[in-house]
């Protein structure tokens, strides 16, 4: 770990900064492990039960994929940025190849359409089986659906498929940009790395081909969710505030098959504190190698829930924006070394096969926080 703020007498006594850089790098962990173990409990804030909302980057987005499908009579809209079509990886510990399948459902193989075709027409089959949600809720889903051009991990195939997916399936509100010089990252202006960077922390700005005008990614899937016929336009956004940013222990949702944190964050904006507020409800999911334990290296653990967008459009638009946490597997077999959501299997036990239905620990843990944030205080 790289620290730029050891004391000057500690450098003089320790040429090398070796011993310094090891205590600073323990006394920071301490810290941040003492953080997470005082986390206070998810309060209820009477949030609106159906306007409910769920976005991500990567395997974020394989996961609200996953959620809006699983949970569709729930969750009103999705905002899926540089994501797969619905269980495609379907049963991965069955195949000889599962990294192969992995690359394959990240659109480095030409016969992905093919999984999206299968997934819809199994949709059904799962509804009827009460795995997922009716079908029939889809229709008036509002879908939001990015690729960047400059993306080199997750290639355009297997964005185009789940816009496939979602068609197939009868979602009659979708939208789908490709447009944009982007790498791999959400679009949040002024923050992180240049457009076409493929990059920790995996957030960047972008100015809009031929404008000088930032590309405001959380506006831009917010307003196609929430801006839906017969209700007012979203405001604009306003001026975010850390100090708005709630941190709260997430073990009484998961366990440890889930493979999740023990503190997850929630953007309150102050009028959402205020009785009869009615505040809704979105759900942002970072991507792998963007959790909190993945960017410690960085000394900015906080940089997802802070700097990608989303809170900005919170505070002026009666908002409560979720940030659950996932961490890196912790056993020997590591099934999960970056911090990714489950989109293919690795959390509960693989047999049951079941980390795209509404029985997926994961997905069971996040609606289960929803649900607490509508309940009255």
């Amino acid at each position: 770990m790289k620290l730029s703020h050891e004391p000057a007498a500690a450098k003089d006594s320790d040429p090398k900064g070796g011993l310094t850089k090891i205590l600073a790098a323990v006394g920071f962990s301490l810290l941040y492990a003492g953080a997470l173990a005082q986390a206070p409990a998810l309060q209820a804030y009477g949030a609106d039960p159906t306007q409910t909302s769920v976005s991500g980057l990567s395997s974020g987005a394989y996961m609200a994929v996953q959620l809006q499908v699983a949970y569709s009579k729930d969750i009103i809209g999705a905002g899926v940025i540089a994501g797969g079509p619905y269980y495609c990886a379907g049963n991965l510990y069955s195949t000889w190849s599962p990294i192969e399948k992995l690359e394959h459902c990240m659109g480095k193989s030409p016969s992905l359409q093919e999984d999206a075709d299968r997934a819809s027409k199994e949709l059904q089959n799962l509804a009827a089986k009460g795995l997922i949600d009716d079908v029939a809720h889809l229709a008036n889903r509002r879908i939001y659906v990015f690729h960047g051009s400059k993306d080199e991990i997750v290639l355009e195939p297997a964005t185009k498929a789940t816009v496939s997916f979602f068609q197939q399936a009868g979602v009659k509100h979708l939208k789908y940009d490709n447009q944009l010089g982007a790498g791999h990252a959400v679009i949040s202006p002024g923050q992180g790395n240049d457009c076409p960077d493929n990059a920790s922390p995996y957030i960047s700005h972008c100015q809009i081909d031929k404008t000088d005008q930032p590309y405001d990614q959380a506006g831009e899937l917010l307003k196609h969710i929430y801006e839906s016929p017969g209700k007012a336009p979203l405001n604009p956004p306003g001026t975010a505030s850390s100090d708005q940013i709630v941190a709260f222990d997430q073990r009484p949702y998961t366990s440890g098959a889930t493979n999740m944190a023990d503190t997850g964050y929630l953007y309150v904006p102050q009028v959402c504190t205020e009785a009869g507020s009615n505040c809704k409800v979105h759900v942002a999911l970072h991507g792998c190698l963007q959790s909190d334990q993945s960017l410690q290296e960085t000394q900015q653990p906080e940089r997802f829930h802070r700097d990608a967008g989303y809170n900005r459009w919170a505070e002026t638009n009666r908002l409560l924006v979720l940030y659950p946490q996932v961490n890196r597997s912790s056993l020997w077999w590591n099934t999960n070394p970056t911090g990714c959501w489950d989109w293919w299997g690795y959390s509960g036990y693989w047999w049951r096969n079941d980390y795209a239905y509404k029985s997926a620990p994961q997905m069971k843990a996040i609606m289960a926080m929803t649900r607490r944030l509508t309940e009255r205080p």
